[in-house]
């Protein structure tokens, strides 16, 4: 009785140590981070980093803020579409990619990315939508091109391989990327 008691104790102090820490993310004051300029009048009419993006799911990478997870808590509320009667077109299913390259296979989640953008702002121009007709390179992403369009500009940064990479060799017969929901891609390393 006596251990349990002080687990629970242990427990109860490390969560109340945990809720206690000081919000670590860090963001420069407009007026310091070099792209505005503080001697506009425009700059202060402008919310700080800070004071909007605390309130956000956290994140160690990056602008530090999990956008998706916010979105998904409630926490913003981006508009959806920017001309009125655009139908918007949420998809629900993952693609596997970089089947036969020697790192773990990159999962993409339509999901997070439609809940975000419409279709239009990858394919056609980014990405063709046949599978097979997209020749995924690295060199290219880290250069701002295909995935990098976005990754390492407004989404998470390409320093964070294992959220891309994330599914194990081990585990990429067709039978279990089924059972996970994902669609294995045609050979050819097609994009999203």
């Amino acid at each position: 009785m006596r251990a349990r008691s002080a687990i629970v104790l242990v427990l109860a102090f490390a969560a109340a140590l945990a809720w206690a820490q000081p919000d670590l993310r860090r963001w420069l004051p407009l007026a310091r981070d070099g792209l505005h300029d503080p001697a506009s009048p425009a700059t202060r009419q402008l919310q700080e980093p800070r004071e909007a993006l605390s309130l956000l799911a956290p994140d160690t990478a990056g602008n530090q803020v999990r956008w998706v997870e916010s979105l998904e808590r409630g926490q913003i509320a981006p508009r959806s579409t920017i001309d009125p009667g655009t139908q918007v077109r949420v998809l629900d299913d993952e693609i596997l990619l970089n089947l036969h390259g020697g790192t773990p296979i990159v999962r993409f989640p339509h999901r997070a990315h439609t809940l975000w953008l419409d279709c239009s702002n990858c394919h056609e121009e980014i990405f063709r939508s046949k599978a097979g007709a997209n020749r995924l390179d690295m060199r290219k992403i880290l250069q701002g091109e295909q995935c990098g369009v976005c990754h390492g500009a407004v989404a998470f940064p390409l320093t964070e391989c294992g959220r891309c990479h994330s599914v194990p060799r081990a585990r990429t017969g067709q039978g279990q990327a089924a059972a996970r929901g994902a669609t294995p891609a045609a050979p050819g390393a097609p994009g999203p």
